[in-house]
């Protein structure tokens, strides 16, 4: 899969998978942070979550121009990783009040922007040469899954953080209880931190007096005789615990720094001269080229919004449903993928199966699979033997197996298309797109099937549901939407470094980001309808939202393809 690529794409990848493990380790915790911490209601929460999840993309429109204009994409990077590491360490100071929290975010934002779609347009340019062309998809497919290996640990680094720092409070972990904390009819509780009079405290609606009294005991290890005093000691540990957590996300940013400053070399600087001059790496196309190329890229920005804003529910809503409606434990067997030493043992032997059953493989491959089949058996059979029949699940991880199968499935879609291009019938960029979309309107009708006969959340309030379905309807839907992920986002990166004229590439890699953004400023939408219908509604509109923008790229597919065919 890596043979032939330039060594340039081997430093984004790890750059990008440094930055991509704190990004995702705050991510993986944010709404639930903020609920905790501020005692916000799931529609503020989304909010927030929302507005921040626009800015971070919208702002890479800024970094892109900034590195067109002073063609210094390097420079550019290095300042966004610098400034997001600001951003997590503003972040990980506990006790900080929202307003100071947000400011944190919008830090990170910013200096987000500057990096990501500038690294993008990087790797773009590396696939210029004539010799490269030709690679441009699978290597935009290889880059992606350097932010989704970071991306697998990353939920994993937060929930652990948050544990072991319950842990020196002398408490366990129980998902229900923040809640069930918040709703306390304590005003002292929260109000040191919020400082937001515009979002006056919920009106505490009827608890569960005896299962909170039972889960407090439960996590305490002793009977607790002041409920008051135990939610707010609770929840001081549980928020400072994310706090830490959002340190290991600054120490991600330090492990992507040094990587970059010690390989930057290796990536294209176009800096040394202007478009159109002779020997200029960016040659000057005609305004009328560059007017349908720029026509064709709006068209598919328009498409994706829709895609973002369904997809990134997985850090919303679908973290809501694992929550408050997805079982809490599972068995033995279950636990091995569950439990990220587990899944690493199936890794190891799906790996090693791999290397076995390849034709190609050599000898020392097969040695080497067959290792790692072993000696992924027996750390499995091992960690099976020491769980329990009922072994918890903290909600976030089930944001580990997105990332776990683009990391797997990334080989056989790449695969595939190689397949499918040595016989000439390699679908274009728009169209894996479209099918993509197809992909996702499925992922979220597993979702709706899932969901019939719950109770909604309108009238729960903010209570956790007695009804608990199996964790397999949310890991079959992030399976089918993993496989829409890697047929439309690598593919729409590797179609904007295609078509994108040569002086716009950093401002259309940031087009692509900032489509994105306005995707994720819909976000909201899901969780605005999350406490007003059933849930099955929720999903419902974004298969509608799906499916509608299939209508729409196959209906301008040859306009689309025109453009890719001219680049």
């Amino acid at each position: 899969m890596l043979k032939g690529h330039p060594k340039g794409l081997y430093v984004a990848f790890f750059a990008n998978m440094g930055e991509r493990f704190g990004f995702y380790t705050m991510m993986a915790i944010l709404v639930m942070f903020l609920q905790a911490r501020y005692g916000l209601s799931k529609d503020e929460a989304g909010g927030v979550y929302s507005n921040f999840y626009f800015a971070i993309y919208a702002l890479a429109l800024l970094g892109g121009f900034i590195a067109d204009r002073s063609e210094r994409y390097k420079l550019t990077i290095l300042a966004g990783i610098v400034v997001m590491f600001l951003g997590y360490a503003f972040l990980s100071v506990p006790g900080s009040t929202l307003l100071m929290a947000q400011a944190g975010l919008y830090t990170i934002a910013l200096g987000n922007g500057l990096f990501k779609g500038n690294l993008q347009a990087l790797v773009g340019q590396l696939y210029d040469a004539p010799e490269y062309r030709k690679l441009r998809d699978s290597a935009f497919s290889i880059f992606y899954m350097g932010i989704n290996i970071g991306a697998v640990f990353a939920p994993n680094a937060a929930a652990a953080m948050r544990n072991w720092f319950l842990g020196t409070r002398g408490f366990g972990y129980d998902a229900d209880l923040p809640s069930l904390c918040t709703q306390l009819p304590t005003a002292e509780l929260l109000a040191p931190v919020r400082q937001i009079p515009a979002w006056p405290f919920r009106e505490a609606g009827a608890i569960d007096t005896g299962k909170f009294q039972a889960l407090a005991d439960k996590v305490s290890g002793a009977p607790v005789t002041d409920l008051s005093a135990f939610a707010r000691d609770y929840m001081d540990a549980f928020s400072t615990g994310y706090h830490y957590a959002f340190g290991i996300a600054a120490g991600a940013m330090v492990v992507s720094l040094v990587v970059y400053l010690l390989f930057q070399r290796l990536l294209p600087d176009r800096k040394a001269k202007k478009a159109g001059q002779p020997g200029s790496d960016a040659p000057k196309m005609p305004w009328a080229e560059e007017k349908k190329r720029l026509v064709a890229l709006g068209l598919v920005f328009l498409v994706v919004i829709f895609f973002w804003m369904s997809f990134h529910q997985n850090g919303l809503t679908m973290t809501y449903f694992a929550r408050d409606y997805t079982v809490k434990g599972v068995g033995q067997l279950d636990n091995l993928i569950f439990d990220i030493k587990g899944l690493l043992a199936v890794a190891a032997m799906i790996i090693g199966a791999v290397f076995l059953a390849r034709r190609t493989s050599t000898g020392l491959q097969r040695g080497v699979g067959g290792g790692l089949l072993a000696a992924g058996g027996a750390a499995a059979w091992y960690l099976y033997g020491t769980y329990k029949d009922l072994n918890p699940i903290d909600p976030e991880i089930y944001q580990q197996f997105n990332p776990y199968f683009v990391v797997f499935l990334t080989p056989v879609v790449v695969g595939l298309f190689g397949w499918l291009r040595d016989r000439g019938r390699e679908p274009s960029a728009p169209r894996k797109i479209g099918i993509g979309m197809i992909l996702a309107a499925v992922g979220f009708v597993v979702m709706i099937f899932g969901s019939i006969g719950l109770t909604s959340p309108a009238e729960l309030g903010d209570a956790p549901s007695p009804e608990r379905v199996s964790a397999y309807w949310l890991m079959s839907s992030y399976f089918i939407l993993t496989i829409a992920e890697l047929f439309l986002s690598p593919m729409g990166l590797s179609f904007v470094s295609k078509v994108a004229p040569p002086r716009f590439q950093g401002l259309m890699q940031g087009g692509w980001l900032a489509a994105t953004a306005i995707g994720n400023k819909l976000l909201f939408v899901g969780s605005s309808l999350w406490v007003r219908v059933d849930i099955w509604l929720v999903w419902l509109i974004f298969v509608v939202c799906c499916l509608v923008s299939v209508a729409f790229i196959f209906s301008i597919l040859k306009k689309l393809e025109a453009a890719t065919s001219d680049a």
